[in-house]
């Protein structure tokens, strides 16, 4: 994971507690979001994969067939409809998990927004704040 890389060259400043505080609450928050984002990511990609199944099943000709359904280790065989009622809920499930996720990202954005707005204040040049997304 990329750790907030948190540059401080002290010469000429000095730093609090409370300056230590928030550089530790910057970092944290960092990493939190990363690891929110890589969730919200695989999520997309398990949306698309239902996306993919729910077209796929479209497709499908014969509205008698059975489409078996994989819940655990247990295949359970539903019709088209069903199946394709069962793809839709797992879908909206996903969306509203991606969404929760989304707005703790904005909210964590917020919070980093401030705290770097406060510590370049303080800090200016002698601080580095930028995430490495290398």
């Amino acid at each position: 994971g990329e750790a907030a890389t948190c540059i401080c060259r002290v010469e000429d400043v000095n730093v609090t507690f409370e300056d230590q505080q928030k550089i530790n609450k910057f970092a944290r928050n960092t990493s939190r979001m990363t690891e929110l984002k890589s969730e919200i990511d695989s999520k997309k990609k398990s949306l698309q994969d239902l996306q993919d199944a729910s077209d796929d099943l479209m497709m499908l000709e014969d509205d008698a067939l059975l489409i078996p359904y994989q819940i655990g280790d247990v295949f359970i065989s539903h019709t088209q409809e069903e199946t394709q009622e069962m793809l839709e809920a797992a879908k909206e499930a996903l969306e509203q998990e991606v969404r929760g996720l989304e707005d703790q990202v904005s909210a964590i954005q917020q919070v980093l927004g401030d705290l770097k707005v406060q510590l370049y204040a303080k800090f200016g040049n002698n601080i580095n704040l930028e995430a490495d997304e290398s």
